[in-house]
């Protein structure tokens, strides 16, 4: 990203964008080959953004805003009666709001989003729906949708990264094509759960395959206990805080009848059905010993060498088959008592 803000004519100081000459750079001959999205797309997202009646700059003013990615006091005014870029855009879009219109930074030469390289736009877009930017959850809900439909032409798509007292800090990635079936199964059971933590496991471990693959084995461990519990939580069980994961899984198992001893010796493909079944303990412990190995939660030695994204999506993808499994099992079971 430097290599790119730099081809564009700024540089990354002190935590802030600002141009490498006190002149603002006008064209961008350099940075053609750093732009795939297109002007339509962000056209296209400052419209919408508008048509929402969601103000880009949150809860803070737009030079409050703005001086969190760039060095206003670096960038000229176009305002005589102000030196520097805060002067005239307080000037302008403070005192006198009526001056420039709502989407006057989609066309200023100093930011020029327009024509900007993907880096610097698309973290802009992260920045609208920072936490300290947006409180209300369903303008960051709306803002996300919004600016992954533009984006996902493009190839580009923005999701959590990290959280921070509960909310959830957003980045920029190239767009997973077709997405995980494993994901998408999985966001089925939240939606016909409705729990709010079961979704945010999800999207942790959707953004974090590729990036933190201990987090996403982490949270793959995590998504199954949550299954578990909730199935448990439904037949009025108790569970200790002590229980651990092969422990759980039993529990909800024998609950659900499906311990290999519940097949019946007559029924058909009986020996199959109880190896298969057999093997459910066994992913529940591959799990709970890989978390223990890789995942987040637990100390490690220093030595201990890191995995590779495509161990995470082994990882959620077990704990996809065993937490679908377990819960459409708990709904064919609801359904017949």
């Amino acid at each position: 990203m430097i290599t790119s803000l730099r081809n564009d004519g700024y540089k990354f100081e002190n935590g802030k964008i600002g141009p490498i000459k006190p002149e603002v750079r006008i064209v961008f001959e350099n940075a053609i080959s750093d732009r795939t999205i297109s002007e339509v797309t962000r056209r296209n997202i400052f419209d919408s953004i508008q048509v929402s009646r969601i103000s880009w700059s949150g809860r803070l003013s737009e030079t409050g805003f703005l001086s969190r990615l760039y060095d206003l006091e670096s960038l000229p005014s176009f305002d005589y009666r102000h030196k520097t870029a805060s002067g005239d855009i307080w000037q302008h879009r403070e005192a006198n709001p009526d001056d420039w219109s709502d989407d006057w930074l989609l066309t200023d030469s100093r930011f020029d989003l327009l024509r900007s390289s993907d880096e610097a736009f698309l973290q802009f877009l992260c920045e609208t729906i920072h936490p300290i930017i947006r409180t209300e959850d369903q303008d960051v809900e709306t803002l996300v949708k919004l600016y992954n439909k533009h984006l996902a032409p493009d190839g580009w798509e923005v999701v959590p990264k990290t959280y921070i007292s509960g909310k959830p800090i957003f980045a920029a990635r190239h767009r997973l094509v077709g997405g995980s079936p494993a994901i998408g199964t999985m966001k089925s059971i939240a939606a016909s759960l409705d729990v709010n933590y079961i979704t945010q496991q999800i999207t942790r471990m959707e953004a974090s395959v590729e990036s933190d693959p201990e987090l996403a084995i982490g949270t793959a461990k995590e998504f199954v206990e949550t299954v578990c519990k909730t199935i448990l939580r439904e037949y009025g069980e108790s569970i200790s805080n002590n229980v651990d994961m092969p422990q759980l899984v039993k529990k909800v198992r024998e609950k659900l009848d499906l311990l290999p001893d519940d097949i019946p010796e007559k029924a058909k493909g009986a020996d199959t059905i109880k190896r298969v079944l057999s093997n459910l303990g066994a992913v529940a412990q591959g799990l709970a010993e890989l978390r223990g190995l890789y995942g987040t939660g637990h100390g490690k030695d220093a030595n201990v060498k890191g995995l590779h994204a495509r161990h995470a999506r082994l990882a959620v993808g077990a704990a996809s088959a065993l937490g679908v499994f377990l819960f459409e099992t708990y709904k064919v079971r609801k359904g017949s008592m």
